[in-house]
C-alpha cells in the first residue's frame, strides 16, 4: 500500500486490512522541504511520520523508500525543460508513470508482492478479460486523468480500494477508525514545489528577458523568462488593468509572450503526441475528453495523423496548453490519451 500520509491512502490501507489482505505500507520519500505556507505536502518528513503512525494503529508493517534521485531525474528535469520551452507540464502524471507505477511497481513485483494499492479515486474494470482504467465513483474527486498512462498489464497488479467511495465517505471511515489523519487537509498539487512556482523556477532556469507583445505586434511590457507564463494566464503580466488580456501564445525561441483578448485564447482542437491507447490509436469517432484535470469533460471528434491523434472540439475551449495531457473517455472508461503538442485555433 503506497501511503502518502494523507487520509485517502490511510483509509485505503485500513479497508484492505479489514478485507483480510496482508498489507505492507510503503512511503516514497523524496526528502522534500516542508512548505512555509501551512499547506501539507505529500512525501515530506511530516507526511512520512503520519504514514508511520497510521501503520502502527492498523498493525501493518511500514517501510520508507528513498526516491529522491528518481524524482529529480525522471520528473523534475522534465518539468524544468518543459517550462523553459514555454510549455506547461503535469508532473503528477509523469510521477505516476515513471515512479509510483514504474519504479515502485517493478520493485514490489520483483519481490513477488502481488499488488500495489494506492488511494486514488479511480476504478479498474474488465472487458473481455482485459483490464481497463475507469473513472472513480466520486465525480468531484475522480483521478483517472492522472492515471491514463497505465497499461492493462500494469492494471492487473494494481488496486484502487477507494474507487467506489466518495471523499465524504472516506473522511467518515477515517473518523470511525479514529485515524489521526481524518481531518488532514489536501496536499498541494506539486509536491516538490514547497511554496510558489516562480520562486522554484527562478534559481533553476535563471533569467532570459524578453518582450510581452499584443496580437498586433506592439510591445506592451517586458519579462524575465517565458517560464513565468502559461496559456490563459491573466494576472502577473505587467501590463496594467485598463484592458483585460490573457496569454494567448508563447514563443520560447524568441523569448516572446503574446497577449490578447480571451477570444484569442480559444482553441478549436489540438494534436497529441506520445500517445497511450491500449487498443490502438482511435479511429475517427466521437468521445469525451478532458484537456486539464480541473477542466470539464468536453465532446471531441478524433482522427489520426501518423502516430499523432488530432482532437476537434465540439465547442471551442479556453486555454488549451501544450505540455498538458488530453485524456479520452468512452463513458466512464478511459480510452487513452497523450501530451498536447500543438493547438488548433
Amino acid at each position: 500500500m503506497a501511503m502518502s500520509g494523507g487520509v485517502d491512502s490511510s483509509v485505503a490501507a485500513a479497508l484492505l486490512k479489514e478485507q483480510g489482505c496482508d498489507v505492507i505500507g510503503v512511503t516514497m520519500c523524496f526528502s522534500l522541504p516542508e512548505p512555509t505556507t501551512g499547506r501539507p505536502a505529500c512525501c515530506g518528513a511530516a507526511s512520512v511520520a503520519d504514514a508511520r503512525r497510521v501503520a502502527e494503529i492498523l498493525g501493518i508493517r511500514h517501510h520508507v523508500l528513498g526516491f529522491e534521485k528518481d524524482l529529480e531525474q525522471l520528473v523534475v528535469a522534465d518539468f524544468l525543460s518543459e517550462y523553459a520551452h514555454g510549455r506547461t507540464p503535469n508532473p503528477c502524471i509523469r510521477c505516476n508513470e515513471y515512479l509510483k507505477f514504474g519504479r515502485l511497481l517493478d520493485m514490489i513485483r520483483a519481490m513477488d508482492i502481488e499488488f500495489l494499492a494506492t488511494g486514488h479515486y479511480a476504478r479498474i474494470v474488465q472487458r473481455q478479460g482485459v483490464n481497463y482504467l475507469a473513472k472513480g465513483a466520486d465525480s468531484r474527486k475522480d483521478q483517472s486523468y492522472f492515471l491514463y498512462r497505465l497499461r492493462p498489464e500494469q492494471l492487473a497488479h494494481i488496486l484502487f480500494p477507494l474507487g467506489e467511495y466518495t471523499k465524504a465517505q472516506v473522511r467518515a471511515i477515517a473518523k470511525e477508525r479514529k485515524l489521526p489523519v481524518a481531518e488532514k487537509k489536501e496536499s498541494q498539487e506539486i509536491c516538490f514545489v514547497p511554496d510558489d512556482l516562480r520562486s522554484f523556477l527562478a534559481p533553476r532556469l535563471g533569467s532570459r528577458p524578453g518582450e510581452v507583445a499584443d496580437t498586433d505586434g506592439n510591445v506592451v511590457a517586458h519579462h524575465d523568462g517565458v517560464h513565468n507564463f502559461t496559456i490563459g494566464q491573466r494576472k502577473g503580466l505587467g501590463i496594467g488593468t485598463e484592458h483585460v488580456r490573457y496569454v494567448v501564445a508563447i514563443d520560447a525561441a524568441n523569448a516572446r509572450v503574446i497577449v490578447g483578448p480571451r477570444s484569442r485564447a480559444m482553441a478549436k482542437g489540438c494534436c497529441l503526441t506520445d500517445c497511450i491507447f491500449p487498443d490502438g490509436l482511435p479511429a475517427e469517432r466521437s468521445l469525451g475528453a478532458r484537456v486539464r484535470y480541473r477542466s470539464p469533460e468536453v465532446k471531441v471528434r478524433t482522427r489520426t495523423e501518423g502516430d499523432r491523434v488530432v482532437l476537434e472540439f465540439e465547442e471551442p475551449q479556453f486555454a488549451v496548453t501544450a505540455g498538458q495531457s488530453a485524456v479520452l473517455y468512452d463513458g466512464d472508461l478511459v480510452i487513452g490519451g497523450g501530451i498536447i503538442d500543438a493547438v488548433v485555433t
